[in-house]
């Protein structure tokens, strides 16, 4: 197989309808009027509270994102005229806002709702606090709105620590993370990994839906791995702590051997702890990745062996020359 990446992607836009029909249930979200609105778009992945704008301030005015009216906004708005309340509402709806949220189950007014519509905005409302709302809404917009690339290999749960193995085809990536399977581990993806950047910081590597649960392994062919293993043995999505690359005898002699100099791969520019394993004939692959997943394990509590090696190597040396 070949090792290629696939050019990633960023969805820079998310519908009104589609945000609604995929988190109602999730943030508690009820329609007020009718869906007038539901092919506009939202761009920005975050929410905004309209205060300033209410008072007329626009200088420095997020109209693409949600606008929410919570309990300050709603109780500013019952302190205006009549005639003040139109006003400011109908500027708020005239600009190319997404939609608007009311939180607390308040409703607005039936003739702020006529403004609303008449403008092609649609009125959402939830029994949720503005808060709790804003942050539930971000999680779930900055993860349709996150970056996302494909990667061929194999990845799998090691005992809490997501590996992604990789290599040539014919190296064996599927009879290793068969042996790891037997071994306890949990199969994320197969031949293809989807990963998605979370703010940049961390990758979530999961499968896409057609060869979820499933695996190739040479000879056997496609296996249904929950179904011969129990279903402890998947993970619909983990995040990647290791890379771990399979390569062929021929291609190792630069290969580390002590481990100080350390190697990255890098996904949507996020640097992952990556290593190579040379593959030889009886050779437990399975062991080993296994063992470099346990390695991981323990740096990430600041424990690294090659380091400690290291430094009572320094040590000796010392000591020997001072003797």
């Amino acid at each position: 197989m070949a090792e290629k990446k696939n050019s990633n992607k960023r969805r820079h836009e998310l519908s009104v309808g589609e945000f609604y029909k995929r988190y109602r249930d999730e943030l508690g979200l009820s329609l007020q009027g009718s869906d007038v609105g539901f092919d506009r778009f939202i761009k920005e992945p975050t929410i905004n509270r309209p205060g300033l704008v209410l008072a007329g301030f626009y200088t420095y005015f997020a109209f693409k994102r949600i606008q929410v009216i919570g309990n300050s906004e709603n109780s500013y708005l019952k302190n205006l005229t009549a005639s003040q309340r139109t006003k400011q509402f109908t500027d708020l709806c005239s600009r190319k806002i997404p939609c608007i949220v009311i939180s607390r189950g308040y409703e607005i007014p039936q003739e702020l709702l006529k403004i609303a519509e008449s403008k092609g905005i649609s009125i959402l409302k939830t029994k949720m606090i503005s808060m709790k709302f804003i942050n539930a809404a971000t999680i779930r917009l900055e993860w349709d709105f996150a970056p996302i690339t494909s990667e061929h290999g194999c990845m799998v749960d090691v005992q809490g620590i997501g590996v992604m193995v990789r290599g040539d085809s014919g190296t064996g990536k599927g009879e290793c993370v068969l042996g790891l399977i037997e071994r306890g581990a949990s199969l994320v993806a197969d031949d293809v990994v989807r990963y998605r950047s979370i703010e940049g910081r961390e990758l979530i590597g999961t499968s896409p839906s057609m060869g979820r649960f499933h695996m190739e392994v040479r000879g056997l062919g496609i296996i249904n791995v929950p179904r011969i293993f129990g279903v402890a043995s998947m993970r619909v999505e983990k995040r990647l702590d290791l890379v771990v690359t399979l390569r062929s005898v021929e291609k190792t002699q630069d290969i580390e051997r002590v481990g100080i100099r350390k190697k990255n791969y890098e996904i949507l520019k996020i640097k992952v702890p990556h290593i190579e394993l040379p593959v030889a004939a009886g050779r437990d692959m399975a062991s080993l990745v296994e063992v470099a997943a346990l390695d991981q394990k323990l740096k990430t509590f600041g424990y690294d062996s090659a380091i400690e090696f290291d430094k009572k190597l320094l040590k000796t040396i010392a000591e020997k020359r001072i003797g």
